[in-house]
Order: structure tokens, then sequence, then C-alpha cells
């Protein structure tokens, strides 16, 4: 086995990323099996998982939450994290693709890449977390793994690198043939052991054109590979190192050691690249996003997942390959810190949990070394806290640690402000780092407890939500007096609100959904004038601005820009960021119906100040009310969210879903058939999809399903509702 010179460049902090049902958690749930972790196999349908320990999760079949778990595999350390499917959930994918270091993208063998799967891919595209590709459920009928793969290419773009082929077709699935050291790799039929032995005679020829076009698409993107391929003489026989294990390890799993070839290569077939060249060349595409290793099994069947736990060891990346974190000081400038256990104490929280024996904060350690006992500064809050234990997570199961290093995910027990997105560092260095992005909530619901003296608790209850879950706020109406609890979609509120009852018994009342309309401006207006002038003894207040309003063009309608072109310092730089700062105010309620105002550019011209009067308050003030007016005085247009529908029915049913979603005032833009069913891409008004899937399992007898992604904003009818 290697001995590794740093400890942490034998660790692998990674996700589980796909659409829902594509067979996530139960690749976590063999991962787990496979290193000895666990030692009975969890299955999603019987509700035994280890990551979906949640009782909603096992209720409804879908993880719903981010769970950490920690395993061992060929002398590294596997921290994993399984994330949710379903777009409702996506805020938990996009904190805990924050700290990740890569990702395993698992995709249906039947589906290819579904919409999820691209939407999450994207947001692993935004964080440039380096991912490789599992193509799971070989053994379902109508799976193609080429068909998978060219859903990738088309859909995705990266260059797929294909280092397995399947052994048998559908239920006949028994194996994969590993391209890169051409063996044959075969389960048993209850997957609990992996015999390996030569190509099958019948995929030889097969084997040795895909290990050729491996190499060949390696050398177009990889220098290094690309010399050696022109390099290499038709004539000559591989070495048995060449063939070997590239990185000299060997696995913990049944498999035995590799140090020869498993296959006799013919004459003029011998390989272009050696092992040791294709391995090292994969990893470098895979760190740098250029390519994506794509393997396939079936989690389901235990067939896959040691040669997938191989990949995650070879080409994912230690927290010593990704750069250095970047943060904050106290001064403005910008500091890194190296993943080193030596340096200054740097964490980002980005998950917090109640739980019955206290509130857990899950931690990246990004630099430096925590005790427990030790006193850590939140950042943000510029406060002091104390840590008190800090555990290794095992979903809903913990094991206590004496101290966490640079590149540990752990949880810690104690500290009682830090949110998810604070930084934790120590108190003589501080730094405050990025953290992740909160989506808006498009869609709200009234709530409130059905027992009057239940208010209070109920209050609390949402408050705790809140500050687990950032993604959900909690508001009162100003209008009507009713607290509202926004989220992501109707699946995302209907979680929350269960949460409650079932946590604090709470007999809680539920209004019906409303999505979150948005304002912009269709025609702006130029060169309004507001003077704010303000006399009630002592200093006074005055400001003058004058402000052009102008829609901003963007495709989907949402942004604000401000900028100003005033000359002559007629209103200073600090004034400036004032007037900005009152207008960003404003933009919290529109003219129409209250909603925000989103989509437009303001353009600061003129002003005047007064040399005694004028401050930031005073332009503040102006620039908040100057907004307001000219909103007012602009043509308004109401925009409403959209998202895109992805139906899947059988094909007699495709005229009445077809009639359906017109008739919500959806825009179908495209159809085809796969595996013998019907896939109807649509844009629908997220207001119209309310209950939808009700009606679509009555029109098709149950038959029918459906997915749906945020899409932006769009303009919304008349008709619309004004609140």
């Amino acid at each position: 086995m290697r001995t590794n010179l740093n400890p942490l460049s034998a660790v692998r902090n990674l996700g589980i990323l796909a659409h829902v049902d594509a067979g996530k958690t139960t690749v976590t749930e063999r991962i787990l099996y496979a290193t000895g972790t666990t030692h009975k196999r969890g299955e999603v349908h019987d509700g035994t998982t280890v990551t979906d320990f949640d009782s909603q999760e096992r209720d409804r079949g879908i993880t719903i939450f981010a769970a950490a778990v920690s395993c061992a595999w060929d002398g590294h350390r596997i921290n994993l994290i399984d994330t949710p499917g379903h777009v409702d959930f996506a805020d938990e994918v996009e904190r805990s693709l924050r700290v990740l270091d890569g990702a395993v993208a698992v995709f249906d063998a039947v589906a290819g890449v579904e919409p999820q799967s691209e939407s999450v891919w994207r947001q692993a595209d935004r964080h440039g977390v380096p991912r490789i590709a599992f193509v799971n459920k070989l053994d379902r009928s109508g799976a193609d793994l080429d068909t998978a793969v060219e859903s990738i290419r088309e859909r995705l773009h990266p260059a797929p690198l294909v280092v397995q082929l399947p052994i048998g077709r559908e239920d006949a699935f028994t194996g994969v043939v590993d391209l890169l050291r051409m063996r044959a790799l075969t389960w048993s039929d209850d997957g609990e052991t992996v015999e390996e032995g030569p190509v099958p005679e019948g995929l030889r020829e097969e084997a040795l054109r895909r290990r050729r076009a491996l190499e060949e698409a390696v050398a177009e993107l990889h220098p290094g590979a690309l010399e050696e391929f022109c390099m290499q003489s038709t004539v000559g026989v591989p070495s048995a190192d060449g063939m070997a294990r590239a990185d000299g390890m060997q696995s913990t799993g049944d498999l035995p050691a590799l140090d020869q070839p498993a296959l006799d290569w013919p004459a003029l077939d011998w390989p272009a690249l050696d092992t040791h060249t294709l391995v090292d060349a994969l990893r470098d595409l895979t760190r740098t996003g250029e390519g994506v290793v794509v393997l396939c099994g079936s989690a389901y069947r235990n067939r896959g997942i040691e040669p997938l736990l191989d990949a995650v060891v070879a080409y994912l990346p230690s927290p010593l390959d990704v750069p250095a974190v970047r943060g904050t000081r106290d001064d403005g400038t910008e500091q890194e810190r190296a993943a080193d256990p030596e340096a200054p104490f740097a964490a980002l929280a980005f998950k917090v949990t109640a739980t019955a024996t206290g509130r857990l904060t899950y931690l990246r350690v990004y630099s430096g070394t925590i005790g427990k006992g030790a006193t850590v500064m939140d950042a943000g809050a510029r406060r002091t806290e104390r840590i008190g234990r800090i555990l290794r997570v095992q979903a809903d199961r913990h094991a206590r640690l004496e101290q966490a290093v640079a590149g540990d995910i752990v949880a810690v027990v104690g500290l009682k402000s830090a949110r998810a997105g604070s930084t934790l560092c120590a108190p003589d260095a501080p730094l405050v780092l990025e953290p992740p992005g909160v989506a808006e909530p498009v869609v709200s619901v009234a709530v409130e407890a059905r027992r009057s003296t239940d208010t209070d608790r109920l209050a609390t209850a949402l408050a705790r939500l809140a500050e687990e879950d950032p993604s959900l706020v909690v508001r009162t109406d100003p209008e009507t007096g009713q607290t509202l609890l926004s989220g992501m979609g109707e699946l995302h509120l209907e979680v929350a609100v269960e949460k409650v009852r079932r946590d604090q018994s709470l007999g809680v009342a539920v209004g019906r959904p409303r999505v979150a309309y948005r304002e912009t401006v269709a025609r702006g207006v130029s060169g309004l004038v507001y003077r704010h002038v303000k006399q009630d003894g002592g200093s006074g207040q005055f400001a003058h601005v004058v402000l052009d309003v102008e829609p901003l063009g963007l495709e989907n309608g949402t942004g604000f820009e401000f900028r100003s072109v005033v000359v002559g310092g007629r209103v200073p730089q600090e004034y400036v960021r004032a007037v900005e700062a009152g207008c960003r105010d404003a933009l919290a309620e529109g003219p129409i119906g209250g909603h925000p105002v989103t989509g437009l550019r303001v353009t600061l011209t003129d002003g005047a100040t007064h040399v005694k009067d004028s401050s930031d308050t005073a332009f503040r003030t102006a620039g908040r009310f100057a907004l307001r007016e000219a909103l007012r005085a602009s043509a308004m247009t109401l925009l409403e969210p959209v998202v895109e529908v992805t139906v899947t029915v059988p094909e007699d049913a495709v005229g009445t879903v077809l009639g359906d979603l017109a008739a919500r005032r959806g825009r179908v833009s495209g159809s085809a058939t796969r595996a013998g069913s019907a896939v109807v891409t649509a844009t629908v008004p997220l207001a119209e999809l309310f209950g939808y899937a009700t009606r679509l399992r009555s029109r098709t007898q149950g038959r029918g399903t459906f997915t749906a992604r945020p899409t932006g904003y769009a303009p919304a009818p008349v008709t619309a509702p004004m609140r």
C-alpha cells in the first residue's frame, strides 16, 4: 500500500449528486457496506438506509436532508455527503457543494441525464467541483450505457471518458470489463463476492476497440498523453508494470492485487498508452474539469461499487489538490489559508440541526487544528464561542473525536450563534470565508397554530426551522398579520410544516400556496428629481438627487444595477453609496402589489449637497423615496416564476397531457420517446402547478410522473393576484 507523506493526501471529501430516484442513496448504502462501515445493506424501499434516517425521508422514499457519513477505503478516509435529488431541496445541495472537493454524479442507465441531474451538474460547475460519473441501474429493462453517455455529452457538455464495458445487458448484467487493466470483474448473484478474470472471448474485440477509443480521447485532451501516444511504437510488448495499478495501490476489497496484464494483446493492438500514463492523465483531466471518467454498475445488486471506490481514490482530489481557500480579513484585504494543520484555524459552517441531545453545527475545516473545549470566533457575528464536543458523523450516529484538522468534515456541539454560512476562526487570526449562496423562495403559505395557546411555540418552531434551513423564510404579512412561511416549492413547505407537527407535537393550519411574484420596469423614466429637506431643530437633513430608471434587459428580467455619472464632485462618493443603499431599500415593495422589484438599472445623473445638513442618512432616504416615485411614474410589469416541467407518461396518454398543460398556460418545448414512454418538456407558470401531481396520476391511471426545475420569471397575465 502506498505510504502518503502528508495524511491529508489520503482524505476525500465528496458528495453524491443526481436526479431524484437515480439511486444516490442506494449507492451511498453500498459504499458503506463495501467499506465495512455497515454490516447490512440498507434499502430505500424498506426504510432501513443509514443516510435517509429522518421519518419523513423513510415515509416518502426520497432524500430530503443532506446527510454526512465517513468510511475508509484503501487507506483513505472518505467523508461523503448524500445530497437530495428533488429540486425543492436544491439549497441543501448548494450548501454541500460549497464544502466538497469532489463528487460522484449518478445517472439512470435508462433515463440518462434528467432535469435535476442537469441542475446539480451546473451547481457543481459554479463551485468548480471535479466529478466522476456512475451510470447506475444497468440491470433495468431498457438500460444502455452508450445512450446514457451520449446524453451526458449532449446535455452536460463534458468529455465523457468511459473506462468500463458492461458484461451482459439488463437482467443478464453480471459485471464489467475494466478497460484500463483489460480484465473482467464479475459479481455473484447476491453481489457479495467479485471475481477477476480474463475478458470474455465475445467481448475481446469490443474491449480493444473501446480501449483504443479511450486512449485517443485522452490524448486529444492531455498534452503528456498525446506525446506518448504519438511516440509509442506499434511494435513492442507492454510491460507488466505498465498494466499494473498505476498509483501502486492495492484494493482492500475482494479484488486481488494486480501485477500483470489480464489480457494478451494481439499483434498491432498493443496499447498506445500504458496504464501509468492513462490513469495520471485521467486524474489530471478530472481535476481540471476537462473530462469526466464514466463508470457503470447496478448499486441495488451491489455490482460496480468496488471499482467506483477505487476511482474515487484514484481520480478525485484530496484537500491538498484543491486551491487554498480565500477569505477576507478585518482590513478588507483577501488572504489565502492553505490546508495545513499548523496554520491558523478556519472553518465554514454549512449545516445546522437541532437534535434531542443538542444543537449540531456541521463544519468543513479548511486550515488549522481545533480541539474540544477550544475557543473560536464567529467572524461574522464578531463573538467568541466554545467548542463543547467534536463528532465524526455517521448520519444520525456520532463518534467522539479529540480534535479536527484541516480537511475534516465534522459536527461540533456547543455553538449557540453560528448559522449555516458562518465562518469560525482563530480569535487571533480572524477571517471571513464566502458563505454558500441562498436562493430566493418562490412559494409561500400562511401558517397558524390551531390553538391560540400554541402561537408562541409555533413562532419558536418556525424560527428554528429557518435557522436550520436558510432557504426557508418566515415573515409577517403587513396587511393581514398572518405568519407566512416561504420556500422553494410545495414539497419543501409540506416537509417543513410536517416537521413542526411531528417534532413539536403542534396542530398547524396551513393556507393555500401562493407564488412569489416580482415586479419589473417595462418602460422607465429619465431625470426624476427628488429633494429631501428636513429641519426640526439642530442639524437638519438635505439631499438632492436626479435619477434615470430603465429596464435592465436581461433574459429573465431579473437583477439590479446602480451606477453614477455625476461629475464635478456634486455628489461625493460616500453619498453615492448611500443613494445606492436607499435604492436597494426601495426594491422591497413595488407599486403594483407590493412585490419585490427586479430587472432595472438606476443611474444617478446629478445631485447637490449642503455644507452642514448633508449626510449618509439624508442621501439614503433621498435614494429610497426618489426610486419609489420613479417606479410609480414608470410602466411596470408583474412577473411570475416559471418552471421547466418534464412529464413522462405512456404514449397513449400524450394527448391528454398536452391538453392539460395547455390549460395551465404551458408552452411545450419538446417531446421524445424513451424506453416505451413519451417524455414531454414544457415551460409552465409555477402558480398553475399546484396539485398537478394528483391530476396527472388520475389522468394516466397512476402511470405518469413529472419533475420540475425553476427557469426564472416571465410576465404574468393581468388577472394574476396582486397580493
